[in-house]
């Protein structure tokens, strides 16, 4: 089974898992190129496809914990074909042009049984099959959700502009189950087995320290980290297209600026995943995180098309290789054997954090009038984020330096 790991097999399963949810979180995308119409015909108020698009991501983080469990007792091709079904469901639910259904729809559906158990069961998979290039195959499907969001924005604004946002979620949610269901039966083999290697950061003796601290302390702080810097971090993808209307820009505009900003983020997604290959999931986090702040706070600042489109690249290639550096850095801190529940729950709090961002933004939105004020507290998120990682990069290179010596 060794043999399977790193090899042409596991590349083509990497490939095969990176599809999938390019096209299951195109479901999410859907109420945020719609947002003002849906809020014109569900009460005129943004929050309420906002909170929509929380209550996926939110559903999404919270169903990949029990999904997770499932997938190890049933097999992750399994996991994935329930998921999209479930997809399919929730799209044609919301539909229905009640603000229930929406809820409901995308909560439940879309969220806690779609896309839960596809995210968080393709992460864990997936590291069952590399070891030297793990950091690059998890960085590599972690970019199906940018991949959805550069493809799928501009057609489902076309697909809005022609026929309604009902009937494109109702003809996206069957593209989804006739797409994903033969892809995850045909591609998604069982993966190696794995041994159960504790990890070297830790003194011998002592499996339940890291960093010098106790295990659950330092997962603890990686999920408090994980929810603050997913908080900045969902406003701009969730908003932007809203924003480029306020500022009288058209909506394929919108459309094609968040979809610049998404291609940007799969691109660099990559490079963050060959660096922390090199470097580890630590420093890639913190070297994420400034990238992110840096971005963040230009949006309080630019009004103008040009310098919205410059803003939302660099944004795109600063804040995508956070995601997997969580998962790379439970999966380097922590034994193998809890990678099904440790991966999801850092997936929890980070998809908690984006369903705050999106849900925060236009709550301050209907109070504010206008995008500055939700930007500038993400900026106060990153900042909470960036003090919480920094420490634990120095605790991890005194620990690195204890040790040289001790050696």
């Amino acid at each position: 089974m060794g043999g399977r790991v790193d090899s042409r097999e596991a590349w083509l399963i990497a490939i095969a898992a990176l599809i999938v949810p390019s096209i299951s979180f195109g479901a999410t995308y859907i109420v945020i190129v719609a947002l003002k119409p849906i809020a014109a015909d569900l009460g005129g108020y943004r929050s309420i496809p906002a909170a929509a698009a929380s209550l996926a991501m939110l559903g999404t983080g919270v169903g990949g914990l029990a999904m997770g469990w499932l997938a190890e007792r049933i097999g992750t091709r399994l996991t994935v074909m329930m998921g999209a079904v479930m997809m399919c469901a929730g799209l044609i639910l919301s539909s229905g042009g009640e603000v229930w259904q929406l809820y409901l729809g995308h909560g439940l559906l879309v969220g806690f049984l779609g896309n839960g158990a596809i995210n968080a069961p393709l992460y864990v998979y997936i590291t069952r099959w590399f070891e030297r290039r793990r950091g690059t195959a998890l960085a590599l499907i972690a970019s199906g959700q940018y991949v959805a969001g550069a493809v799928w924005p501009s057609l489902f604004e076309r697909a809005i502009a022609a026929y309604g946002w009902r009937q494109t979620m109702i003809g996206f949610g069957v593209l989804v189950a006739l797409l994903i269901v033969p892809l995850a039966a045909l591609a998604l083999k069982p993966p190696p087995a794995s041994p159960d290697i504790r990890t070297a950061t830790g003194p011998r003796g002592q499996p339940d320290r890291v960093l010098d601290l106790p295990a659950g302390t330092v997962f603890a702080l990686l999920a408090v980290a994980s929810f603050l810097c997913c908080v900045p971090m969902a406003m701009p993808t969730a908003h932007l297209i809203a924003l480029c209307g306020d500022l009288g820009l058209q909506a394929n505009t919108g459309a094609l600026m968040l979809s610049v900003l998404l291609s940007c983020a799969f691109i660099s997604r990559q490079f963050w995943g060959w660096l922390s290959d090199r470097i580890g999931g630590l420093m890639t986090l913190l070297l994420g995180s400034l990238a992110q702040a840096t971005a963040i706070i230009a949006f309080v600042f630019t009004q103008d098309e040009a310098g919205l489109f410059a803003v939302a690249a660099v944004f795109g290639l600063g804040f995508s290789g956070l995601i997997p550096a969580y998962i790379l850095t439970a999966r380097q801190l922590f034994p193998a054997h809890q990678a099904s529940w440790r991966m999801p729950a850092l997936l929890l709090t980070g998809m908690s954090g984006m369903a705050a961002g999106s849900w925060l933004a236009g709550m301050i939105y209907d109070y504010a009038g206008f995008y500055a004020p939700a930007f500038a507290t993400g900026f106060a998120f990153n900042l909470a984020n960036l003090l919480i990682i920094g420490n634990l990069v120095l605790l991890g290179r005194r620990t690195m330096l204890r040790t040289a010596r001790a050696a």
